[in-house]
């Protein structure tokens, strides 16, 4: 119960810090609003044909160096698709580079600088609630 709450969580987090850098890039809560649906439907689009690709070129990878690199070429790729995405809707929106190159930038740092956070909070609440349960699971005394 508390995984799917503080997953859902993130995907709150994430979604509120994209909201407020397309609100303060564009001025408008419409797009800002559309630009948070949009963008993780465009990603969930391409991502698998991104992960297709990849699992073709990881299968072709021969020593264990070679699927290290490989997996890290991913990673780097898979970032990159992230950031174009966010550049994509904010040119689009905003008809500017300039805009559309600092909301690819700042999405990312802000999520690595505010999800570890949100991450420990939730690890204190889940280790609290857990020290509680034996309490919970005892026989109440009549």
């Amino acid at each position: 119960m508390i995984t799917a709450a503080k997953r859902t969580s993130q995907v709150a987090l994430h979604m509120g810090i994209a909201y407020a850098l397309a609100y303060a890039v564009t001025g408008s809560a419409v797009f800002s609003g559309l630009a948070v649906l949009v963008e993780p439907v465009i990603n969930v689009l391409l991502l698998p044909l991104h992960e297709g690709a990849w699992a073709h070129w990881r299968g072709k990878a021969g020593d264990a160096r070679s699927r290290y690199m490989t997996l890290a070429a991913e990673k780097l790729s898979q970032t990159g698709l992230h950031a174009g995405v966010a550049f994509g809707v904010m040119y689009v929106a905003t008809g500017s580079a300039a805009l559309g190159g600092i909301a690819a930038l700042l999405e990312p740092v802000c999520n690595v600088l505010v999800l570890p956070l949100h991450d420990r909070l939730w690890d204190s609440l889940e280790r609290a609630v857990q020290a509680k349960l034996p309490l919970l699971s005892r026989p109440i005394a009549t």
